[in-house]
């Protein structure tokens, strides 16, 4: 679930009501978004976990929801519990890459008219196209790379040059308005939400932890559209 994007008081709350329903009567969870622990009170027995990579994958954070709630409900065992967990964390269903595509050239397009608060239709199949280029490139990346925010500079940096290229042969108007929609598919607003209802819930560790995340990968879509702004 962590793994997923999903808020840690819902990744305590799921860990809880899975121990309460497998007969543990009080146990004990702290989770952060680098790793998780459990342990029982009163025993001096506890299991440490840690979380390698974080994204956003709300089926996977459903999934977990649903086997919990058949768990609870009695419709399968622990061990089938697990299993299924499990073949969920391997075989976690994705939209395919051309979908994703399509859905970021979407997104790019209409909060392009959202934000700059005019219709302006001249800009919108470039501000799609930039938009789309910027994630497949900041995909690619990070599916290549273990660097941290790499993959969002390199992104923004792709479709900053788009959009410019694009402005400058006359198929668009304005990039500002274009680089405003073309960066939405980058921009980790799931990640700042969930830092914010993660300290509202009274998990400042994690709240903050994601809150800085968020805010580092903001700052690494800013460094790579200030680079197409400060040298072309």
């Amino acid at each position: 679930m962590i793994e997923g994007g999903s808020e840690m008081y819902r990744v305590e709350d799921t860990m809880n009501r899975i121990a309460r329903n497998a007969g543990i009567s009080a146990p004990v969870t702290f989770t952060t978004p680098t790793g998780i622990f459990i342990s029982i009170q009163g025993e001096p027995y506890m299991q440490l976990s840690p979380v390698s990579q974080r994204g956003i994958d709300m089926e996977k954070v459903a999934g977990v929801n649903q086997l919990s709630r058949h768990f609870a409900d009695k419709q399968i065992s622990l061990f089938a519990l697990r299993a299924k967990l499990m073949d969920l964390d391997q075989n976690t269903p994705y939209f395919p890459l051309w979908l994703q595509a399509i859905g970021s050239a979407v997104v790019s397009a209409t909060l392009m008219i959202v934000f700059a608060q005019t219709y302006d239709w001249f800009d919108v199949p470039l501000a799609a196209i930039a938009g789309t280029v910027g994630f497949l490139v900041a995909y690619g990346v990070a599916a290549k790379t273990k660097i941290r925010f790499i993959s969002e500079t390199l992104g923004a940096l792709s479709l900053g040059l788009v959009a410019l290229i694009g402005v400058r042969i006359g198929a668009g108007q304005n990039l500002d308005n274009v680089i405003i929609g073309a960066v939405m598919p980058l921009v980790p607003g799931v990640a700042i939400t969930n830092s914010i209802r993660d300290m509202l819930a009274g998990n400042l560790l994690s709240g903050m932890a994601r809150g800085m995340e968020a805010i580092l990968s903001a700052a690494a879509i800013g460094v790579g559209i200030a680079v197409i702004f400060r040298f072309f």
